[in-house]
């Protein structure tokens, strides 16, 4: 059975501005219907797993407890949108446009955001282990509490960012500004590939730097690091420090 609730009756006052969606059932013709009412959508505890939902408008839309899990929004517009606890291992968000976008408490390992719009978008406690973020628009881009491990971050700017509990572990950094940046307690960049990243004048004390292969000092010119990051560092370079 398919049921949708229109906000015309909201159940509160916050629910009054979206179309409410409680689906037991969904494809891609329900939400074309579904967008035509004109009001952003609230999507609650469905399951879109494996559906094409590419090249839709969903501004100002949230998704909520949704399972996402190879969910296809390629070239949809998805700025404005809230994402809270849904689960999307694998969706597919290529070219999208997610500026202003906030994702929260959510699972997306492996998802595909390459050449994707994500100016001022932010991830707050999520999973983002294997996602693949090369070759998008970053201006304003935030990570929270966010495990990013193995994922593809290249030529990402964290200028002056407070880099709070991030694990860029085997991630491939290579090209990222991370000039004085500053890594709180739990960050960690072991064993990522930090090839033509800079690093000049970051606070790296808080980050775990064991693995990294420095190939030019010069990326880390006048950075703050305590005596077993310097350890970790020199070891990179291939060198023993004898006492």
């Amino acid at each position: 059975m398919t049921l949708a609730r229109s906000s015309d009756e909201p159940s509160n006052a916050t629910e009054a501005a979206y179309t409410v969606i409680e689906l037991e059932s969904a494809d891609r013709q329900s939400f074309i219907a579904t967008l035509q009412v004109g009001k952003p959508l609230l999507v609650r505890g469905m399951d879109l797993s494996g559906i094409d939902l590419s090249r839709l408008d969903f501004t100002g839309a949230r998704f909520e407890r949704c399972i996402l899990i190879g969910t296809d929004f390629m070239g949809s517009t998805l700025d404005s949108t809230h994402w809270r606890g849904c689960r999307g291992a694998e969706a597919i968000f290529r070219s999208v446009s997610a500026s202003d976008a906030q994702f929260q408490s959510s699972d997306l390992n492996n998802s595909k955001w390459c050449r994707s719009k994500l100016t001022h978008t932010s991830f707050k406690a999520c999973k983002l282990t294997g996602a693949d973020l090369s070759d998008c628009s970053t201006l304003g881009l935030t990570f929270n509490d966010t495990v990013l491990r193995n994922a593809m971050l290249t030529g990402i700017s964290f200028y002056k960012e407070h880099l709070n509990t991030l694990d860029f572990a085997e991630a491939d950094v290579a090209g990222c500004d991370f000039r004085q940046a500053v890594f709180s307690e739990g960050c960690s960049l072991a064993n990522a590939r930090i090839v033509e990243a800079r690093f000049e004048q970051a606070d790296l004390r808080g980050a775990d730097l064991a693995g990294i292969r420095m190939s030019d000092p010069r990326q880390f010119k006048n950075s703050l690091i305590n005596p077993t990051q310097a350890a970790q560092l020199i070891k990179g370079l291939g060198l023993r420090v004898s006492i």
